[in-house]
């Protein structure tokens, strides 16, 4: 049975998505200014530390009850979840925020191509690297990308899909957002060698803890919030062509907060992104057209 939603509650809930998304790339735009005196890892520690701490104040899970089962798959969950971060972040501090996030939607595209089979699927996953072959050629002839950036943008495409099937499981095994709380914790954990040296940082100079709290609000506390509300109500086909224009939000983050400007090519290989992501998420099955998302799994994402 469709998810019926009136033209009010559905404009209200498209304005979440992409308050969501705006938040989320913005958010990625202020940690960029963090990397040079905290580096890229440890702002992800300190980001999905802060983030851990409000969600397992607001949700407090109750893990005494948990199965060795609920456990090992919250622990790979929480695991892909520091990879897919941290590699993200590594990317950004050497290629355009826009590039990185259309790279990473990688990720979720082939996944979905390997899970349906189905031959529309694949056709968009080869739109999408025809896209990646734009990414190239203009590097070729004009403004260079960094190979490390590029290499670490698809290590996160890879763990978030990674991420994806583990949230689903987890969104299964665990009711509620313990399961979500709990990977927090164990990738903040899994950070910690990057993330008792920045926490020293930022106790050294307070300006910096300031910048810290803003990117774990608008990257992962205020996204996970907004995009809540919307997964109750939105059908999954529109909530993932929603989620595809994160790389145009975040290709204009890029321009307008960091200065990062665009050649035609790379604009040429953002948009045939968007349109693969945008295809996958219409195309699938209307036997699956109820609330939540095509791409990001059964519970809300905390995404990079």
């Amino acid at each position: 049975m469709l998810t019926r939603i009136r033209p009010r509650g559905m404009a209200a809930s498209v304005a979440l998505v992409i308050g969501s998304c705006t938040s989320l790339q913005f958010g990625a735009a202020l940690a960029v200014q963090l990397f040079p005196e905290l580096g890229t890892w440890g702002v992800t520690a300190l980001r999905l530390s802060i983030a851990a701490l409000v969600l397992c104040a607001a949700v407090r899970p109750r893990v005494r009850t948990w199965t060795r089962e609920q456990w090992g798959w919250v622990a790979a969950y929480g695991l892909s979840l520091a990879a897919m971060n941290g590699s993200f972040y590594a990317s950004l501090e050497r290629i355009p925020l826009g590039t990185a996030v259309a790279i990473e939607f990688l990720g979720p595209l082939v996944l979905a191509a390997v899970l349906t089979r189905r031959a529309l699927d694949f056709a968009w996953v080869g739109v999408a690297l025809v896209g990646m072959a734009l990414l190239g050629v203009d590097s070729a002839i004009g403004i260079p990308l960094d190979g490390p950036g590029v290499v670490f943008a698809l290590v996160a495409a890879a763990f978030w899909a990674l991420y994806i099937r583990t949230s689903a499981r987890v969104g299964q095994l665990v009711p509620g957002m313990g399961g979500l709380a709990v990977a927090l914790v164990i990738a903040s954990t899994a950070l910690l060698p990057f993330g008792v040296p920045a926490a020293v940082e930022v106790v050294a100079e307070p300006h910096l803890l300031v910048l810290a709290v803003g990117t774990a609000l608008l990257a992962s506390v205020i996204p996970y919030a907004l995009e809540l509300m919307a997964l109750r109500r939105l059908p999954q086909r529109v909530f993932g062509v929603l989620l595809s224009l994160e790389p145009v939000i975040a290709t204009a983050a890029g321009w307008l907060l960091l200065a990062q400007a665009m050649s035609p090519l790379r604009i040429a290989a953002i948009a045939l992104v968007v349109a693969a992501s945008v295809g996958t998420a219409l195309a699938a099955r209307a036997s699956e057209d109820v609330p939540g998302s095509a791409l990001t799994g059964a519970i809300p994402v905390i995404r990079d």
